[in-house]
């Protein structure tokens, strides 16, 4: 018997030589076998430096097969962070500097809360790598606050948002026909970033932006009707929301709001809207929607005036666009004048939030343009919150609550910002 003749192995070897069990000679840029048989040598794909052993680290192999619990549709996958033996092409800087700055500045920017900020910063960015839509809605953000920062880039930035925000939208609306336990988080997340999104980006003159406008673009939709429609998504997957990850963005609601003093001059202009809504046009409907608006504001400005120091006052001010009726949404877009008076009252609580760069300036914007569309028998009604957003004074200062006074555990809508 004829004994096969040794050789030594080689472990360097081309692919094509390892599936064809012969050795390699590692010639480069392709090896000789390949040259023979007129195949493609994977040497010629790769250069020198990248010829390392065919298995790589194990920690990166447990990290490209990872896969996301809800990748079920192309818009919700997971992907891997290395691909075994492929080029991962050019690194896209423009992106990784937006994910820098969503990571080091933009997460502490979206709430008071200190809590929150860590999730923010390091969870919520987590899921983006599973969920594109969330990504493409961090993105979107940091490039409108590089705007904010940069105003010499601001169109340059606020062009490369919109672009990430309309794809984040298209994607969020496919896979919301398919929310579930494994990416509802995504779902929150992003959810949460369409509100700050929405007053982030440029506006447009002479229009309210805050109801249904016509003449807006997809892109500069309807805010108060946007807040409404975020929280009716956080109802959905609450549930899920609560026990997972990003549980932590949640808060609870304050008890027994109805009793809190407030300040003389705020309690006395609630009692005014209460009159002026006995006598609104538009029948029995109108008024009730009205009172409920009214009684809805009441109630938001108590949570503001007595917010403890668990809870973040952006959720807090956005409590009132969800407890309002829809007669009370369909009054303001039909610009009817007890609708707007109520509105005007509400921006005295968007302006607290005035310090926030994202909301800096909504208060003004939404009162100028109530001012405009009112004549001057009804601008009389607004005179007061007029005069205390002009003058910047913060009429709902925050007051601590007593350490007696306990939250309750019941889920105040688009608190989680």
């Amino acid at each position: 018997m004829v004994s096969r003749r040794s050789h030594q192995k080689s472990r360097t070897g081309c692919a094509q030589c390892k599936k064809r069990r012969i050795k390699c000679d590692e010639a480069r840029p392709a090896c000789s076998n390949c040259i023979k048989h007129s195949i493609t040598c994977d040497f010629q794909t790769s250069s020198p430096s990248s010829a390392s052993p065919s298995h790589p680290p194990k920690l990166l192999k447990h990290v490209s097969s990872a896969k996301s619990p809800g990748s079920t549709r192309s818009s919700i996958r997971s992907r891997p962070v290395i691909c075994n033996g492929l080029d991962p092409g050019e690194l896209q800087m423009g992106d990784l500097e937006l994910l820098h700055q969503f990571t080091t500045a933009t997460c502490y920017t979206t709430s008071n809360r200190s809590e929150s900020h860590d999730l923010w910063r390091i969870t919520v960015p987590k899921e983006g790598f599973h969920h594109d839509f969330l990504m493409r809605g961090i993105l979107a953000i940091a490039a409108l606050h590089l705007a904010h920062l940069r105003p010499d880039r601001a169109g340059d930035y606020q062009n490369i948002a919109h672009s990430h925000q309309d794809k984040a939208l298209s994607m969020f609306r496919t896979a919301m026909t398919n929310m579930n336990e494994a990416n509802c988080h995504a779902f929150f997340g992003l959810s949460s970033l369409i509100v700050v999104y929405a007053f982030a980006s440029p506006r447009r003159p002479g229009t309210l932006a805050f109801t249904d406008d016509s003449q807006a673009s997809e892109g500069e939709a309807s805010w108060l009707p946007l807040i409404r429609g975020v929280n009716s998504i956080l109802q959905q997957v609450f549930g899920w929301v609560e026990n997972g990850p990003l549980r932590g963005l949640l808060q609870p609601g304050i008890i027994n709001t109805a009793e809190t003093r407030l300040p003389k001059a705020a309690t006395h202009q609630l009692k005014q809207l209460a009159g002026l809504c006995e006598t609104a046009g538009g029948g029995e409907e109108a008024v009730e929607a009205c009172q409920e608006a009214v009684k809805a504001l009441q109630k938001c400005y108590a949570k503001i005036f007595t917010r403890s120091s668990v809870e973040c006052e952006v959720g807090t001010a956005f409590t009132w666009p969800v407890e309002v009726p829809d007669k009370f949404i369909q009054l303001l877009n039909t610009r009817a004048p007890e609708a707007l008076v109520i509105l005007a009252h509400y921006c005295v609580v968007l302006h607290h939030l005035d310090d926030y760069w994202w909301m800096g300036g909504w208060a003004s914007h939404i009162m100028e343009n109530i001012y405009n569309e009112l004549n001057d028998s009804w601008r009389e009604w607004i005179q007061w919150p007029l005069e205390t957003i002009s003058q910047n004074e913060r009429c709902l200062v925050w007051r601590p609550l007593s350490p007696e006074v306990v939250p309750s555990q019941t889920p105040l809508s688009m608190n989680s910002i």
